[in-house]
């Protein structure tokens, strides 16, 4: 296995000191560790991959470093366009290293959201024209470096990004030095707030839920209340877009109450998103924003989100009504009042870190989530 030390102090000895990239739950003790010894400026936590990617090549245009770029193999997708139509040898000719934990990796059992990705990952890879080299826990620490040491050296002699591809257990465990969020003074528990938002809804209302212990959470309590799934669509992969999916479905069932569940760094992702829904000032439509300040179910990463109000972009790019709440009385209310604007409705609601250890995963295939939602939304109001 791979201690995060060793190879950050390998790191810099090759000169990479920059690190950008969304985190990922098999990278997280690697994030962890960087996070706890480099200063903001050299450790940038991005909006999404390609935001990290595009970081990266000012790190390098700026200093002539190489810098190094993290994500999940699902982030892929979010890259392609800066890494080819930029860093890519046939233009700006930029070196870079990707380290991407390999989700889904054949004879490996994951979720279904990463299958496909996974099964494919290698082959993206090589029609990108990204070398890459595997590294698992069944190699030894030298060996390991030795891999890295090589693409580094090609990144840098043929100037063009390389890749690290990490099997999932090789980096050994890191308990982060501080990871304090200043959302763990906020009285609401995420879960708490899914229950009291959810039994809110309208009985004729359907939910788009986004990626990650939010969906898991709204799927556990319609489990344990016994009121199925055919309400919900579970955003299980494709991270920030469940705004888009809710918005697709409130223009095409104006007279259906639609919500949409999300989190801070989902909307972060792809926050120009979030423009689209609130001009189109569709009066079924309430977007809710579980805010707890944090990447929770890849590590607890913090999102910049803590920074400043979600609620005040969300009016400034056009929702009409636009709330920020923190307890439960007021979550209730707010959720009341929105329901009797009939207008784009923007909530944010700020809640604690943290969840059960043993808060379960959708029994449902995302196929049956898929045909139960369509039978519900075919059904008259």
């Amino acid at each position: 296995m791979l201690s995060p030390k060793v190879l950050v102090d390998f790191l810099l000895q090759n000169n990479i000191s920059f690190f950008s990239g969304v985190p990922d739950s098999l990278l997280k003790d690697f994030c962890a560790y960087v996070d706890d010894e480099f200063p903001e400026s050299r450790h940038i936590i991005a909006a999404n991959e390609g935001a990290a990617v595009g970081l990266g090549i000012g790190h390098h245009l700026s200093t002539g470093e190489i810098p190094l770029i993290y994500l999940q193999n699902s982030g892929l997708g979010n890259t392609v366009n800066p890494l080819l139509s930029l860093a890519s040898e046939e233009v700006y000719s930029i070196p870079m290293l990707l380290v991407i934990g390999w989700r889904g990796e054949p004879g490996v059992k994951d979720e279904p959201q990463h299958i496909h990705q996974g099964r494919i990952t290698p082959d993206l890879l090589d029609v990108m024209g990204i070398p890459y080299s595997i590294i698992d826990k069944n190699l030894s620490q030298n060996q390991i470096l030795e891999l890295i040491k090589n693409q580094i050296e090609d990144s840098f002699d043929n100037k063009k990004p390389v890749c690290i591809l990490v099997r999932k257990g090789t980096f050994e465990t890191y308990k982060k030095k501080n990871n304090e969020s200043i959302n763990s003074n906020y009285e609401l528990e995420r879960e708490e707030a899914v229950e009291i938002a959810t039994k809110e809804c309208e009985t004729n209302s359907v939910i788009v839920c986004t990626t990650g212990m939010l969906s898991r959470e709204l799927f556990e309590f319609r489990a344990n209340n016994q009121l199925g799934h055919g309400k919900d669509f579970l955003c299980v992969g494709g991270m920030g877009h469940a705004s888009q999916i809710a918005t697709g479905i409130a223009i095409n069932q104006p007279h259906r109450p639609v919500y949409c569940f999300d989190g801070d760094g989902a909307s972060l992702m792809h926050m120009g998103s979030m423009a689209i829904t609130g001009t189109k000032n569709l009066s079924n439509l309430i977007h809710l924003v579980f805010n707890n300040g944090c990447h929770e179910s890849v590590g607890g990463q913090p999102t910049v989100a803590s920074k400043f109000r979600l609620s005040n972009i969300a009016k400034s790019i056009g929702y009409k009504f636009s709330e920020t709440v923190s307890d439960k009385k007021n979550l209730k209310k707010i959720i009341r009042e929105a329901q009797s604007r009939k207008t784009s409705s923007f909530i944010e609601i700020l809640v604690r870190p943290g969840h059960r250890s043993n808060i379960g995963r959708p029994t449902t295939t995302p196929n049956q989530n898929k045909i139960s939602l369509m039978k519900t939304l075919k059904q008259d109001l």
